[in-house]
């Protein structure tokens, strides 16, 4: 049973609402002064405080002070006479619960105590309740999925219940992540069905190689300031939880779009910084295109590509790259924002989330702190909140700029290992491999037997390319136990996933 302290110099005269509180369950403990309150506080402890404003000797905004100061987890709702605007804003700015005028009827207050109370609890129950009544109809849908815009339809449907499901503690986050993983096992079937047609013809849906030329080039034509950010391992869920930290300042219009495979940052980033599939980027510009197997950075040519886009173009706009790897770079890019406030396309990298998905691999502390999905979308949240990047959205808010949020991929919590076998010149990344001895269970990957057929570039004439589908990875018989025991629940990228594949494209307007 709940128990609520009720501070008001006129205590005697609510006892009609003191007993409709007890009917409905709660211990009330009443007191006519602050300093009654404070004391009875010290012996007793309380859910929730009722707080009459004007009290003769310690106010209710000097005892709501102290109450602050010792008992700070305890909620307190204010209730007085007054509705001074001053009044109110002391009280909120006193990080009360709710704030309630007299007369006050005791539904009112019992709605508050709810709210404040038992939020978590009906929220909960209004979210499992809901999902239950959605499963079947979820369920039909992955069921029936075929198009593109369908699946999309799916994935923005897991994603809505994981988020209203997330601090729920029953069942449905179990039924949830069954209906996510049925998903991805469908949609893996329909990606392999489809995939080489949306390459090879113009029957597609948006994909990588077509940001600039479909999305951005139609924004620099209106004379928009664009600033196009690219969030690397973003995914929709961690967008949907930063997406009210930037509702403030922009009207904000959300799409999905289709990665191109390997949903990796050689492929897939450089492929939208170019306007071209890897397969024309090598040929084209051989020197602009890192091969699996050389030394040097996967993506050190971004600016060139980009330069490369807007020359294929005509376009005759000027351009900024910026590549934002800690918070240092973060602080020197705001100190310059004013710079380049004239500068029609401005391009920035943001590699926080790639940092941590690989952090997490390589580091205990991080797979603790970041140990599921939701703990993931959570720092990411965190960092996004913290670090200069939400200044950097509300100066770009201030200088004008139409912004884009995109990736170039997502990522996946893996857990279950599947084995493959390669030469040295393998490449290392655990949900595709591309090689031209691979030994593996064709029935448990997608097989690209002619890359150039898939726009990609073939290091041998005899190469392979193979991805790992659902929460799949790849690992090696030779040290089989340490490898699968060091990978399981990581997140990674790669492969054939809603979360890897399907991705925010997000068009934010100053307001």
């Amino acid at each position: 049973m709940e128990k609520i302290l009720w501070a008001d110099d006129e205590i005697d005269l609510l006892k009609p609402h003191i007993m409709f509180l007890k009917a409905k369950g709660y211990d009330v403990t009443t007191v006519s002064n602050g300093r009654d309150a404070l004391d009875t506080l010290d012996h007793e402890r309380f859910n929730l405080i009722l707080l009459d404003e004007n009290m003769p000797g310690l106010s209710g905004l000097e005892t709501l002070a102290r109450i602050n100061q010792t008992h700070p987890e305890v909620p307190v709702i204010m209730i007085t006479k007054s509705e001074e605007e001053n009044l109110m804003n002391q009280a909120i700015g006193n990080q009360i619960a709710d704030y309630l005028i007299k007369p006050v009827n005791p539904n009112q207050i019992l709605l508050s105590i709810k709210k404040n109370l038992h939020s978590g609890q009906l929220m909960a129950q209004q979210a499992t309740s809901g999902y239950q009544q959605e499963f079947q109809k979820i369920t039909s849908l992955i069921n029936m999925a075929d198009t593109v815009e369908e699946w999309m339809e799916v994935y923005r449907q897991l994603v809505y219940w994981e988020l209203k499901l997330a601090d729920t503690d029953n069942s449905m986050g179990e039924l949830l992540l069954m209906q996510k993983r049925d998903a991805n096992s469908n949609f893996c079937k329909f990606v392999k069905r489809e995939y080489e047609g949306w390459v090879n013809t113009d029957h597609h849906p948006l994909m990588s190689y077509e940001l600039f030329k479909k999305r951005v080039f139609p924004m620099l034509d209106k004379g928009e300031k664009v600033c196009f950010i690219l969030i690397d391992n973003f995914r929709l869920d961690q967008w949907r939880v930063i997406q009210p930290l930037l509702s403030e300042w922009f009207n904000i219009d959300e799409e999905l779009y289709t990665t191109i495979l390997p949903t990796s940052t050689q492929y897939a980033r450089n492929s939208i910084f170019a306007g071209l599939m890897p397969l024309q980027i090598a040929t084209m510009f051989p020197n602009l295109w890192v091969d699996e197997d050389e030394d040097e950075g996967l993506n050190i040519h971004e600016s060139e590509l980009i330069k490369t886009q807007l020359d294929r173009f005509r376009r005759k706009e000027t351009y900024s790259y910026n590549k934002l790897n800690d918070s240092s770079a973060g602080e020197k890019f705001l100190q310059k924002l004013n710079s380049l406030k004239d500068t029609p396309l401005n391009v920035v990298v943001l590699n926080f989330i790639d940092m941590l998905s690989h952090a997490r691999t390589e580091s205990k502390m991080i797979r603790e702190l970041a140990n599921s999905d939701a703990a993931y979308r959570s720092l990411t949240e965190s960092w996004f909140r913290h670090s200069s990047s939400l200044d950097i959205f509300r100066r770009m808010a201030d200088l004008g700029f139409k912004v884009i949020v995109t990736t170039d991929h997502g990522t996946i919590r893996v857990d279950n290992p599947i084995k493959v076998v390669g030469d040295r010149n393998t490449n290392t990344n655990l949900r595709y491999k591309v090689g031209k001895n691979l030994n593996y269970n064709p029935r448990q990957v997608y097989e690209m037997h002619n890359p150039k057929k898939f726009g990609l570039p073939s290091p041998n004439l005899s190469s392979t390319f193979i991805y790992a589908c659902n929460e799949d990875f790849f690992s090696y018989p030779n040290n089989y136990n340490y490898y699968v025991q060091y990978y399981t629940g990581t997140f990674q990228h790669g492969g054939i996933s809603l979360q890897e594949m399907l991705v925010p494209f997000v068009t934010l307007t100053p307001k």
